[in-house]
């Protein structure tokens, strides 16, 4: 049996479940479940739910898990949890997303509906691009990068490793985006954004904590 995983039962989770599911109906002996180690209910979306260890401990001829958590940094914990127990990751793409010439993409990418990543772009491990999403030509992307709903990454842009990127957020072409930042939502970037700061607004300002 292949069993397959999604790592994280809550909203993100319950998103990419029914993707994978869609992916992998044509596979035989095949089951698919979430993965995660809260107390909660048995099951979710009538989809079993297992911690790790049960999820490890389960009979299967092969494993993966596709990591469901939108915090990079979580995210990166969790791969490196799942490689040290011989883990594979599995790769997921709505039917409806796109992928054009010429683009490196690495291990755990998720691509929501509507989602585009476009010619000539470097996609780092374990990306997310939530619904409506997209990624222009020319872009490099770092690890655990998130970028929720409707984000709009114009082309030559240098993305960070564990960068979170807001819904609806504009990010305009040829900047960097340092590692650790986070650009709230609705955003609209205009400038370079320092590693591990937060920027808001338009145009898109550090924000400061007092």
């Amino acid at each position: 049996m292949k069993l397959y995983g999604v790592y994280g039962a809550n909203g993100f989770g319950r998103e990419v479940m029914p993707l994978l599911r869609q992916q992998v109906a044509d596979s035989p002996n095949t089951t698919c479940v979430f993965v995660d180690d809260a107390i909660g209910r048995d099951s979710e979306n009538g989809h079993r739910r297992m911690s790790f260890t049960q999820f490890l401990e389960h009979p299967a001829g092969s494993r993966a898990t596709t990591l469901a958590i939108a915090d990079g940094a979580v995210r990166r914990k969790l791969s490196e949890k799942c490689t040290a127990a011989g883990v594979a990751f599995a790769e997921v793409r709505a039917f409806n997303s796109v992928v054009m010439d010429m683009v490196q993409i690495s291990e755990g990418l998720v691509l929501c509906g509507f989602t585009t990543i476009t010619s000539n772009t470097k996609i780092g491990r374990h990306f997310h691009a939530n619904i409506y999403s997209y990624v222009a030509h020319d872009c490099v992307i770092g690890d655990f990068v998130t970028l929720a709903p409707s984000v709009k990454v114009n082309g030559n842009v240098t993305i960070g490793d564990q960068v979170y990127i807001g819904t609806g957020a504009v990010v305009r072409q040829g900047l960097k985006i340092g590692a650790g930042a986070t650009i709230g939502m609705g955003a609209v970037v205009i400038r370079d954004v320092a590693p591990g700061t937060t920027v808001v607004g338009n145009p898109a300002r550090e924000l400061i904590k007092k």
